[in-house]
């Protein structure tokens, strides 16, 4: 019996189309840039801190008032912030003793969507 899945997963032909070939590496973006895109979709790989970020989307939250919304406690939202920090996804701003975190700009929003998007649009 053959198998359908085989059937376009590979290329039999011999001949390289250079001018497709040549205008995609012309608009590639820089390893180094793919590298960090690659990472930065890396963090969005865990429901925790795609929770957080929802959180966010909302509201400019405190590590406290995010831990009890997830039922967590304060390290491991702690943690977790500081990951989306170290991505550029959050910011922090500094109130007395209290740091609230919100979205680091509006990009943010945009790429979750687009995501929340293409996991919905077939139901």
């Amino acid at each position: 019996m053959k198998d359908n899945k085989t059937d376009f997963e590979r290329c039999d032909c011999t001949i390289i189309h250079e001018n497709v070939v040549n205008s995609v590496r012309d608009i590639m973006p820089l390893e180094e840039d793919l590298y960090d895109l690659a990472e930065v979709f890396k963090v969005f790989g865990d429901s925790t801190r795609i929770k957080i970020l929802y959180a966010l989307f909302a509201s400019e939250m405190c590590v406290c008032d995010i831990a009890a919304l997830l039922n967590m406690t304060q390290s491991a939202i702690s943690h977790q912030l500081r990951v989306l920090k170290q991505a550029r996804l959050v910011k922090y701003r500094k109130e007395g003793k209290v740091v609230y975190y919100s979205l680091d700009d509006e990009h943010v929003k945009q790429i979750f969507d687009q995501g929340l998007n293409h996991v919905t649009e077939k139901r």
